[in-house]
């Protein structure tokens, strides 16, 4: 019973943060920038290397979109910094995968800005991750909202050393595949 009071507050955030339409702040330089690894609990996802072999879709992939999009995430708020590490990696490797691009907070051709808030909820042998994306525009207008949430077994911990590697891979990979889904749907 002593999780009740952090499973209210974690909805009662949830729900002020449904309530955000719109924010300069995630586009101001100074708020994209990535944050110094001491920090602990925030990290932003840079655009990886081309690729520079072709892959052929597996059961995991999905198949490439056709798009003009080109995506920034802003830090990730929330997460540890292996937590994010792992997630930011993922995103950026699936992101090729399904033919969006990244950009660099200094790309002046971004087309959305995707903030990431998370927060791990311990209960008995299992950890929930609930994670929100907003989807803002360059003019800071919130156009879209990704939502989500994935339980795994904790291993005796909590919080984040409880949330493996695979679970933040399959956050980002939901991620992105949501994203996809949303940007094919605007362009097509």
């Amino acid at each position: 019973m002593r999780r009740l009071p952090f499973l209210a507050v974690s909805l009662l955030a949830a729900v002020a943060l449904s309530a955000c339409n719109s924010t300069q702040d995630v586009l101001e330089p100074s708020a994209m920038a990535p944050q110094p690894q001491g920090q602990g609990d925030v990290a932003s996802v840079q655009p990886a290397a081309p690729a520079t072999s072709s892959t052929t879709p597996t059961a995991t992939q999905s198949a490439a979109i056709a798009t003009n999009a080109r995506i920034q995430f802003a830090p990730i708020v929330g997460t540890s910094v292996e937590a994010a590490s792992v997630l930011s990696e993922r995103l950026a490797s699936r992101a090729r995968e399904r033919g969006i691009a990244l950009a660099r907070s200094s790309d002046t051709a971004t087309t959305h800005v995707l903030k990431g808030y998370f927060t791990p909820l311990s209960e008995g042998k299992e950890t929930t991750v609930i994670y929100v994306w907003d989807v803002y525009d360059p003019a800071g207008n919130r156009v879209h909202r990704i939502t989500g949430q994935h339980k795994a077994p904790s291993g005796g911990s909590e919080g984040w050393s409880a949330v493996s590697p695979a679970t933040m891979q399959t956050i980002a990979d939901a991620t992105i595949d949501q994203l996809a889904t949303w940007l094919a749907a605007r362009t097509g």
